[in-house]
């Protein structure tokens, strides 16, 4: 093994560098969220820093011509420091920052600069350090390149799909930091040549630190956020599960990114967001609704309200992320028994894209805030959700937006579009005493032909339908698979 030390220490400090891309990800997503401007921005500072880093390492190989595998081996050591320091700074740096800015992009550059960057730009060191030792000479220089780049690009493949398939969902984002610093502690003492008494006990003194720096932020974490009960990481997001105390009442709530995505009342189990009871509009639109679709379950507060309060109706929930029904059963008292509901683990657009099935009423709740999986936006999209209703049926979708100033397009484009296909279309403010120029829920309704009002329903309603802006319009184009200017 000691003959291709090098070789596996390439190997690995390629995939370790994917590894913290991936988790950069996962740590800042709660406090700056992970819409496509936020991962762009990840991806930028990782790149930058270890640019920085193959330059750094290229001119320190070149200087220090007789101990490049003991500078090699402080550099990743300081590099498992710096990975160990990272629970810590989420705590007393990126929460802090995030509650001084309102900007985002700021805040997310400001913080993978910080937490990321001086880890991925040591890590990037190694590759060119590596090149040097295995070429002390000139000979052969481009094929040892060459095989060095090979051996970081391969391990950083390895890194991607261990940590985004494996190891994400499985461990857990503080575990795989713990795991990733060690491991670094690990290639720093293998690469050490002088393993003597004095070097032994230095190096258990490192990992004590390591270790510890690592449960100290942990720690900190749980002292700083006692509200948050449960800390997930799945597939597809990093999950809170919180208390929240509103006045009199607790409030059980599920926080993924930045977005507040679902919170039931913890003692009478009734729903907390109001715009949710909007979704039972589509029985005056369509008094003989039977079957319902919702795309988005979260943690499936509508979907409980709907069985217990129309018992002889069924409804399907599209779910992409298994972890979150799980959740939803463990900690918000789903009953995923129940006769009347079918669970369905699938992207909401690939479910529309191939199902037979008709409904009589089709409910969206995919959106957090402006960042929208822009699948589910788009003209096909609609396309699809009006062929899976049937005559009569609804689309009801909650939108957050502002009907004025500048966060105004995404329900303009989304107006636009669902009036392209929709035989009706209706728009209701949630909250009528919020000002149009801020951001809030915002209901909108298709209807597939004509409305089968009930009208039995109206003084019921009444409350709701009063809250229906009937003067919207918008001149934005239609949005399309090919140009969705909306979405994360």
């Amino acid at each position: 093994m000691n003959k291709y030390k090098l070789e596996i220490t390439v190997f690995l400090s390629g995939a370790l560098t994917m590894m913290l891309e991936l988790i950069a990800a996962r740590v800042l997503s709660p406090y700056v969220g992970s819409s496509n401007l936020i991962w762009t921005t990840i991806i930028g500072i990782m790149l930058t820093s270890m640019s920085v880093g193959y330059w750094f390492g290229g001119k320190m190989a070149d200087k220090n011509k007789e101990n490049d595998i003991r500078m090699l081996s402080v550099f990743l050591l300081i590099s498992a420091i710096a990975t160990s320091f990272i629970p810590i700074l989420e705590v007393e740096f990126i929460d802090t920052l995030s509650q001084l800015s309102s900007n985002l992009i700021f805040v997310a550059i400001i913080c993978a600069t910080i937490t990321f960057g001086i880890p991925s730009f040591l890590l990037a060191t190694v590759s060119p350090i590596a090149v040097k030792i295995k070429n002390s000479s000139m000979d052969h220089i481009g094929e040892t390149s060459g095989k060095i780049s090979s051996l970081s690009t391969i391990g950083s493949i390895f890194g991607t799909f261990f940590a985004g398939f494996i190891l994400i969902p499985n461990l857990g984002v503080r575990n795989i930091i713990l795991g990733c610093s060690i491991l670094l502690w690990m290639l720093s003492i293998y690469l050490f040549y002088k393993k003597d008494k004095k070097y032994i006990i230095l190096a258990i003194i490192e990992l004590i630190i390591i270790v510890g720096l690592n449960l100290l932020g942990g720690y900190q974490f749980h002292l700083e956020n006692p509200e948050i009960i449960k800390d997930v990481d799945s597939e597809y997001s990093r999950i809170w599960v919180t208390n929240l105390n509103v006045g009199e009442n607790t409030y059980k709530t599920l926080q993924v990114d930045t977005g507040l995505e679902s919170y039931m009342n913890q003692e009478t189990g009734e729903m907390g967001a109001r715009y949710l009871y909007y979704y039972d509009l589509f029985e005056y639109y369509n008094k003989e609704a039977k079957d319902a679709l919702m795309i988005g379950g979260a943690a499936y507060t509508y979907p409980m309200h709907y069985l217990k309060k129309y018992e002889d109706k069924t409804i399907d929930v599209v779910e992409i992320d298994e972890t979150m029904t799980q959740i939803a059963e463990e900690e918000f008292g789903l009953d995923k028994n129940n006769p009347n509901l079918g669970l369905i683990t699938q992207d909401g657009r690939s479910y529309l894209n191939y199902n037979e099935k008709k409904y009589d009423t089709i409910f969206i709740d995919a959106f957090k805030g402006l960042n929208a999986p822009f699948e589910l936006t788009t003209y096909e999209a609609m396309q699809k959700v009006y062929n899976s209703l049937n005559e009569n049926g609804t689309v009801i979708t909650n939108i957050i937006a502002s009907l004025e100033g500048e966060d105004t397009d995404f329900i303009e484009y989304e107006y636009t579009t669902y009036k392209a296909v929709f035989d009706d279309v209706k728009l209701f403010k949630v909250n009528p005493d919020y000002p149009d120029d801020g951001k809030q829920n915002l209901i909108l309704v298709g209807i597939r032909g004509n409305a089968n009002i009930n009208t039995d329903k109206e003084e019921e309603y009444h409350e709701l339908l009063s809250n229906e802006i009937k003067d919207f319009t918008s001149d934005k184009p239609i949005v399309t698979d090919d140009y969705a200017p909306i979405g994360d």
